[in-house]
């Protein structure tokens, strides 16, 4: 099992084809690294360095501090770097692609569990309670696809916003902790411009919103209510001409730098609270209505 996981991390850099582990050597916290690995092969040596996350994020510059690190330690030992970002908890695609840029690859509660099926017997009651921990965590995130949507927990919403990554692609998703309170998970599904300001589509945890983003133009020649006003006016016109009866105004308008100006209800995009999740209506009924707030960006402000 060591010799399988380790080849899994070099190969997220290398070829690991004919290649033999002779000798590995781990340690912890070598210039604040996680974990550092040095790996003997019969083609040559590896530093391993791995920055291993549960359900936190990277401090900023960090993993740039590692790669240095490791790319010094492998010039003065003649060996090559091999970056490996683990993750047992779940995070966007989006954020992962940018941990890859700083040349780290993920290595995902999947593919750690597809290691240790492999090997279903052993005698350590370590491995054996850390199997167990993994596939309890990915049960919760998938089971949105077996629980009535009322029951929903942020586990499952973010099996959910994990299925919409597969399904039909979508900007981001992350933990949201608004100014008054009540932090939830939301995904962004969209971002366009409607003359120079951000329009998008939000799931806030249930409600689908119609966005817009103050802060992120560079216009400046109208305030936060007026564009925000605009926008919905936009939106309503539409959905009227359209007969698109489930856009509608929200119960209360707020003034921040990104502004809900219309809504559909939970029930009528993802289901009623006693129903199970339809992944080919809801990706339909989401698909229908980021064309619908595409066909709006031509129309004047």
């Amino acid at each position: 099992m060591g010799t399988r996981f380790v080849k899994s991390l070099l190969n997220k850099h290398f070829d690991t084809n004919g290649i033999d582990i002779l000798e590995v050597r781990a340690g912890r916290q070598w210039e604040h690294i996680d974990v550092y690995v040095e790996v003997n092969t019969n083609q040559g040596n590896y530093l391993i360095v791995i920055e291993d996350k549960t359900f936190t994020r990277n401090s900023v510059g960090q993993l740039e501090r590692y790669l240095v690190c490791g790319e010094n330690w492998c010039r003065q030992y003649n060996a090559q770097l091999c970056c490996v970002y683990v993750k047992t908890g779940s995070e966007s695609q989006k954020k992962l692609t940018a941990i890859r840029k700083k040349g780290f690859e993920p290595f995902t509660r999947g593919e750690f569990i597809e290691i240790l099926d492999h090997f279903p017997e052993n005698n350590s009651d370590i491995l054996t309670d850390f199997r167990s921990r993994l596939h309890q965590l990915q049960r919760a995130h998938d089971a949105f696809l077996t629980k009535p949507i009322g029951k929903w927990n942020n586990e499952c919403w973010i099996g959910f916003y994990q299925f919409l990554e597969r399904e039909m692609g979508i900007v981001d998703w992350d933990l949201v902790n608004p100014p008054g309170g009540g932090q939830f998970w939301n995904a962004v599904l969209n971002w366009e411009y409607w003359h120079g300001f951000p329009v998008y589509l939000q799931i806030e945890q249930g409600k689908l919103c119609f966005k817009i983003s103050h802060v992120d133009s560079e216009i400046e020649d109208y305030g936060r209510s007026e564009i925000r006003n605009k926008w919905h006016r936009v939106i309503l016109s539409a959905a009227t001409d359209q007969q698109i009866k489930a856009i509608r105004k929200p119960d209360r308008f707020g003034t921040g730098d990104y502004m809900t100006c219309a809504m559909v209800d939970r029930h009528n995009w993802l289901g009623k609270t006693d129903e199970f999740f339809d992944a080919a209506v809801v990706v339909e009924r989401l698909r229908h209505y980021k064309f619908f707030l595409k066909s709006l960006l031509t129309v004047s402000r």
